[in-house]
């Protein structure tokens, strides 16, 4: 008996062991409740719980891809995130999350979100460079998955500004971030491997290509490092997409010419033979810096130019400034077979001052909270947004913009001015 009282003791002193020790390892005092925690792999980032399968009204499956703009991480916006750091109690750190904060919850709530990441990035702690051969801070990669982008495409005329090394760092943070991507690879396998991307039950293949690398050249024999605009390896490459089960393909073109608000005729040569192919559903344009048209052609869409995300110009204009998320809702017609049946456009704006802050315009202008005379700002920067992606003939084909109607005479249209972010009224 004196044998079976000192188990007893034992077991009860190993389990109050063992329950200190649990309490410990998750941050709680002794005897609190425990509270669930995610755990990940050092330097990994937890998998974000995928969003519930939604169904239109005959049962068929949806799934909504979104598309964005350029990330262009100019020194400015640098030192903001530099600043927010501190007010947020971490001095010299950097904190891209308030930058994106107010379209978190558009991009977050796609099934698939997918931006354009359009610079290498640098070592954790620099030198960080702007234009013309950037080196950004890695820091934006968290943003970028905070945000709730699930993938990027990495192909740009920038994509060689650091050579290899910019390419590798820039992806391993990618990864780190579990944020997919495609445009670039550090190896000729990476560079063949297909990449489609399973959310909810969908897989959707991706691809993306640049017109030029601002006049620097891929290493000899090793032109997989970036993918340059070539028609028939874009329709090869799609092909392959789709053999390998992508039911979804969406194509992203880095083209255009910078400033101009209407395709160029190498963005028009080069549309109709991508588009019109089986195996491309969807194609998503960068490089302009302002917004262009979006555009149906048949059944799929083109948007040609998302203008910018994020960016802050030596010299800020409205056009520099003004920018799109294109938001394409698929439905499910056979098994497998998908068609965009809603096409959207959430106009994006960024102010500057006081602080960098990327705008959701519909959210902001219905918000009683938002000055009188960010409102003017805001409803004039939609409505010339409006105007860009209508150009085209968007409105009969059915495109979607989002926000209130067009101000006509109800609303002043504010000059172009470098100082318009002062209108706080």
């Amino acid at each position: 008996m004196i044998v079976a009282g000192l188990l007893v003791v034992l077991v009860v002193l190993v389990g109050s062991i063992a329950l200190v020790l649990r309490h410990r390892d998750e941050g709680q005092p002794g005897g609190g409740p425990a509270q669930a925690r995610v755990s990940s792999p050092a330097g990994v980032a937890p998998t974000p719980p995928e969003p519930a399968i939604r169904r239109d009204a005959s049962g068929r499956r949806l799934f909504t891809v979104l598309g964005a703009g350029d990330i262009l991480i100019h020194p400015e916006l640098t030192s903001q995130a530099r600043r927010d750091a501190e007010r947020a109690g971490h001095p010299g750190e950097l904190d891209f999350n308030p930058l994106f904060d107010q379209v978190r919850a558009t991009v977050s709530a796609a099934d698939l979100a997918i931006c354009h990441l359009e610079t290498p990035v640098a070592p954790a702690n620099g030198p960080f460079v702007g234009f013309p051969r950037f080196s950004v801070p890695p820091q934006i990669v968290d943003a970028i998955r905070e945000t709730g982008f699930d993938a990027c495409s990495t192909a740009s005329n920038h994509t060689l500004d650091q050579g290899e090394r910019g390419i590798k760092r820039t992806l391993d943070a990618l990864d780190a971030a579990k944020i997919r991507h495609t445009g670039s690879a550090r190896t000729a396998r990476e560079a063949l491997t297909p990449s489609i991307y399973v959310k909810n039950g969908v897989k959707v293949g991706h691809l993306a290509y640049a017109l030029h690398f601002n006049g620097l050249k891929r290493p000899a024999g090793r032109d997989w490092v970036a993918n340059l605009i070539e028609p028939r390896e874009i329709l090869a490459a799609a092909k392959r997409l789709r053999t390998a089960g992508a039911e979804i393909v969406v194509l992203s073109l880095h083209w255009g010419t910078e400033y101009m608000n209407q395709p160029d005729a190498g963005q028009e040569k080069w549309v109709k033979p991508l588009i019109s192919s089986p195996n491309i559903d969807l194609i998503l344009g960068h490089h302009a810096h302002v917004v262009q048209p979006v555009r149906r052609f048949g059944g799929d869409w083109v948007a040609f130019g998302h203008g910018n995300q994020v960016a802050r110009h030596a010299e800020p204009i409205f056009a520099n400034r003004e920018g799109v998320l294109t938001r394409f809702t698929f439905t499910e017609v056979a098994p497998g077979r998908w068609r965009v049946t809603l096409a959207q456009a959430i106009p994006i704006w960024m102010d500057l001052n006081p602080d960098a802050r990327l705008v959701d315009l519909p959210v902001a202008l219905a918000e009683p909270a938002t000055a009188k005379g960010r409102k003017i700002i805001y409803r004039a920067a939609l409505d010339r947004i409006r105007g860009h992606l209508l150009a085209g003939g968007g409105a009969e084909a059915g495109l979607k913009v989002l926000g209130p109607a067009p101000a006509n005479d109800n609303v002043a249209i504010v000059p172009e001015s470098k100082s318009v972010d002062s209108v706080d009224g």
